[in-house]
């Protein structure tokens, strides 16, 4: 081996020449030099060792050949304290502002943010060494990514032999205190997602975007908002082997005929990706990142997303007194958190009931026994075997559903959905694209939708929530109206407001107008309006304490709140 390492040493000193079109990304591992492909090659597509083959690693570090592919593991949480990034300069010019786990921000003279981690330089003494370290790992390597399925006992065993590699040639010249920072880089390399993991590891980024090649990578913070990143990729090869990655992860194909690609990642994270000719100047990437401790009540209340008054409310309407719950739509425009507030309500849901969630990615998380959750599929690549989100609906009604929710309502299913609502499905929940209750109804009636008004009779609550960006406090998010809809049978559909923000105390008031559906619940209870009314104030009181307790993780707040008792 080390005689191998020196004649791959030897060549990566020699001057590099420029990438030809369709050259290796430095992404990717590098096939041999005498033969470089017409495409980026990956660590599955490497071809094993030539000779005597290396005896396979033990059944706990393998799995047996032929079984189901894994997809690419998801990222190690980062650590609590910021290290010290190897090999990399820190921005000049910048104020820190913030350092947790491998990451450390700045703010810049003119306002700007930047987002900073450890990864290469993308050209220069550590990319050369990196490239060498990554061709000596494919080749002395004979276990494949996909053989392992575990992918924890993944990533720790290819690091493993990358570091056995590293230690056992000195002449690479890589200093003891730079070993992990050069073993990860090449395992992220070889089995992840390249330096996007390091992001993916962050679960204070809400969004990653790659625009292209030789543009910085953005990413969307929850405290610090639109941020640049020290992250870019030199060109568009690379980010092409990372899609690549993700469409093999999720049995997808993108290319010329169909260049978009909308996935979603082991973690549950939402990607779209785009390839030339749609996207101009080359491949992108978005990906949406979900929380892996959803927020609950408690986090939207302290947030200011809603007070504890209202969220007593919705509770009472949602649990419907375990008499008649209420059917609730959501409306919102993109990135406004009407998902967030949708598991909100449905943490809400007692104990016992069968629930049902179906939605294009799955984004729900509930700590509930009795939930089967559903996720659309496209066309494969043969462009059959899509089942769509109408497909979903009707095959839940089948299955003596409680509870029937929507992710979000866009299309056919939505007179499936309200068929449901009509035929004694109550407590039904759905998101809708809409900047109002107005315009909430005015959508459900039209294209594609198509729901008749007769059966939005059916509808109780309409929840408007909206991101905006506030000139004291920035970017927040507010449920702005909740609408009550009325008058329906009579054939004059309206809307009764019975919650409105207010800008000027950013404050969530109820405007003091009688709720039709309460007057319902007391029909179906036997509870008067006052009985009511109390029990509203008392599960505010009860909310209040948790806010004040700072319980706020979704599995004990659930508990707790499915334990009340009055």
């Amino acid at each position: 081996m080390p005689g191998y390492l020196d004649d791959l040493i030897k060549r990566s000193k020699q001057k590099a020449p420029t990438p030809a079109a369709g050259a290796t990304p430095a992404l990717a591992p590098a096939p041999a030099p005498s033969k470089p492909p017409s495409k980026p090659m990956l660590a599955s597509s490497i071809p094993r060792a030539v000779g005597k083959p290396t005896p396979a690693p033990a059944p706990s570090e393998t799995a047996t050949l032929g079984k189901v592919v894994e997809p690419a593991p998801r990222p190690a949480q980062m650590p609590e304290t910021a290290p010290t990034p190897p090999g990399t300069d820190e921005v000049p010019g910048g104020e820190k502002i913030d350092a947790y786990g491998f990451a450390t921000l700045y703010k810049m003279p003119d306002g700007s943010k930047v987002y900073y981690v450890p990864v290469p330089k993308s050209s220069g003494p550590e990319r050369r060494i990196l490239d060498t370290i990554k061709e000596a790992a494919t080749r002395l390597i004979t276990v494949t990514p996909d053989e392992i399925r575990d992918p924890d006992e993944r990533r720790q065993f290819f690091k493993k032999r990358v570091l056995e590699i590293i230690e056992s040639s000195p002449e690479l010249g890589v200093p003891a205190s730079k070993l992990d920072f050069y073993a990860d880089t090449v395992v992220r390399d070889m089995i992840g997602y390249g330096p996007l993991d390091l992001l993916l590891a962050d679960d204070k980024l809400e969004e990653i975007m790659v625009l292209g090649p030789n543009k910085p990578v953005y990413v969307f913070h929850r405290k610090h908002e639109m941020m640049r990143t020290n992250i870019e990729f030199s060109q568009d090869s690379d980010i092409l082997a990372i899609i690549d990655r993700i469409a093999r992860d999720v049995g997808r194909r993108i290319d010329v005929k169909s260049p978009l690609l909308d996935a979603r990642l082991p973690d549950g994270s939402r990607v779209n990706a785009t390839i030339p000719p749609v996207s101009i100047e080359g491949s992108t990437i978005t990906i949406r990142k979900f929380r892996d401790d959803p927020f609950t009540i408690v986090d939207l209340a302290k947030f200011g997303t809603m007070d504890t008054s209202l969220g007593a409310f919705l509770w009472l309407v949602v649990e419907g007194m375990k008499a008649k719950p209420a059917n609730i739509i959501v409306a919102g425009g993109t990135g406004s958190g009407k998902t967030t507030t949708l598991n909100t309500l449905a943490s809400f849901i007692p104990r016992g009931e069968r629930i049902l969630t179906m939605e294009d990615t799955a984004e729900i998380k509930l700590p509930i026994e009795h939930w089967i959750r559903f996720e659309t599929r496209p066309p494969g690549i043969e462009g059959s075997g899509e089942v769509d989100m109408d497909t979903l609906v009707k095959n839940s009604l089948r299955m003596r559903p409680d509870r029937v929710i929507v992710g979000e309502v866009r299309g056919a299913e939505a007179a499936t959905l309200f068929t449901a609502m009509n035929t004694g499905h109550d407590g039904s929940l759905g998101t809708v694209h809409a900047n109002s209750a107005t315009e909430t109804l005015v959508r459900l009636k039209s294209p594609p939708m198509n729901v008749p008004e007769l059966m939005l009779a059916a509808l109780n609550l309409i929840i408007v929530q909206k991101r905006i960006h506030d000139r004291r406090k920035g970017t927040i998010r507010r449920v702005t109206e909740v609408a009550e809809v009325t008058g329906v049978l009579e054939g004059k559909p309206q809307l009764v407001y019975l919650f409105e923000w207010d800008a000027a105390t950013d404050k969530i008031k109820p405007t003091g107008v009688p709720s039709r559906f309460l007057q319902e619940l007391g029909r179906y209870t036997g509870a008067s309006h006052v009985q009511i009314q109390d029990e509203i104030r008392k599960r505010k009181e009860f909310l209040d304490k948790l806010v004040a307790e700072g319980t706020r993780d979704i599995e004990t707040v659930c508990k707790r709140i499915q334990d009340y008792t009055g």
